[in-house]
């Protein structure tokens, strides 16, 4: 898969590119909220993604320079995921976007699902 080089309308389109798809953004959370993780801990801790789906965004973020694969020569093989530098100035600009969103949950009354962190 070629990475996405545009061409763009302006730089808000540059960055919903890389992070459009409902998990993206949860991934970058993920990672940044709890560090390097395995694949199955971050299945774990986004309940509801399917595991074809957590490999193709984590594929996708990896080429778009916001996640780093480490793969470790044993057996069985063991590979985790972390954020670029790249990953954590996008999840930066993210901030206030979650923020608002917070702001939106408590103004709507909307639940949030929770995740058991002690497990995730």
């Amino acid at each position: 898969m070629a990475a996405r080089r545009g061409p763009y309308i302006c730089g808000i389109d540059a960055a919903m590119d890389v992070v459009s798809g409902k998990w993206k953004s949860l991934i970058l959370w993920e990672l940044h909220h709890h560090g390097t993780r395995r694949f199955a801990e971050l299945r774990r801790g986004l309940p509801g993604v399917s595991e074809k789906m957590l490999i193709q965004h984590l594929r996708e973020m990896e080429e778009d320079g916001l996640v780093h694969r480490e793969v470790y020569a044993e057996v069985p093989p063991k590979v985790e995921y972390s954020l670029t530098e790249h990953g954590v100035s996008l999840n930066a600009a993210l901030a206030a976007l979650g923020a608002w969103g917070s702001e939106r949950i408590r103004r709507i009354g909307a639940e949030r699902v929770l995740v058991d962190v002690a497990t995730a």
